[in-house]
């Protein structure tokens, strides 16, 4: 049965899974940097795309009128992030932290987040024009303003970090 909430829905599945891909690539990237500052602002990006998962999952699960966790838990951990914000390819992600990103001071960490950051901020920009569905623009002009939030503070951080150096 057709619900209407059909996109909303898709939606919210395909902006977890970027979120979980983003989280992941924090992570590593956290654990491999050397730079304490870049570490901890790795760390720190990584838990707000965990609670973007949170949220998502929230969202999902009260759409749905689900009030067992144990459905999506098993999604959560089984499903794979082929992509982060912004339709980043992962693997493209893991090439560049193996490559480039390997001894990432603090300005280029920041930079590196940024980019990160500024793709998922424009893609879901696009989705929020382009849906068709109310709610799912709604959704998508949500996690937009929370990209743009970790621009500006990640903009900030460069700054203050800049002016030390």
């Amino acid at each position: 049965m057709v619900t209407g909430k059909e996109e909303l829905m898709q939606a919210m599945i395909e902006a977890f899974i970027m979120e979980k891909g983003t989280n992941e690539f924090y992570t590593q990237a956290a654990a491999k940097v050397t730079d304490k500052e870049a570490k901890r602002a790795f760390e720190e990006l990584a838990q707000w795309e965990k609670e973007h998962m949170q949220y998502i999952q929230f969202l999902y699960q009260a759409i749905k009128d689900e009030r067992e966790t144990l459905s999506f838990e098993n999604f959560k951990n089984t499903v794979k992030a082929e992509t982060v914000e912004g339709a980043i390819p992962v693997r493209h992600l893991e090439e560049k932290l193996e490559e480039e990103y390997s001894f990432l001071d603090n300005l280029e960490a920041l930079t590196a987040a940024l980019e990160i950051e500024g793709k998922a901020y424009n893609f879901y920009r696009k989705l929020s024009e382009t849906a068709e569905d109310t709610n799912t623009k709604e959704f998508m002009k949500d996690m937009m303003q929370w990209e743009h939030k970790h621009m500006e503070y990640l903009k900030q951080l460069r700054y203050r970090i800049s002016e030390v150096s």
